[in-house]
């Protein structure tokens, strides 16, 4: 399976981004996915997850109440919706699939299929 994250950009504090992971040559509906993000010189971190069925999800404490992960297995696609955004959410955006269903999971290495990330600046 090939993932693609976009909807990245330049947001002023306080604004919000609708991320979008487009996967393609199979389905994803079988996985859990994720959402991570990663800033140069420190490793990759969890934002977010979601289960198979898109009704179970799992949130960093630090995005917890400002970003929302869902999923429309029609589409094959992820989503992720930031809101009140801060400067510390500047980083690059990656998705990736977890092939055992394990939604609950944090680590980068338990997450696979990893496609170029989107960038997301916040900044006045």
């Amino acid at each position: 399976v090939q993932l693609q994250a976009s909807g990245g950009g330049l947001v002023t504090p306080g604004g919000s981004l609708r991320l979008s992971c487009a996967a393609s040559g199979r389905t994803i509906s079988t996985y859990a996915m994720a959402w991570f993000r990663q800033i140069p010189g420190k490793e990759r971190e969890f934002v977010a997850s979601i289960n198979k069925s898109g009704v179970r999800m799992n949130y960093a404490d630090s995005v917890k109440g400002r970003f929302t992960i869902t999923r429309d297995n029609a589409k094959n696609t992820v989503y992720l919706q930031m809101s009140s955004l801060k400067p510390e959410d500047t980083a690059v955006y990656y998705c990736a699939t977890n092939i055992i269903g394990n939604f609950y999971q944090r680590a980068a290495s338990d997450y696979q299929n990893w496609g170029p990330g989107t960038q997301v600046t916040v900044s006045s």
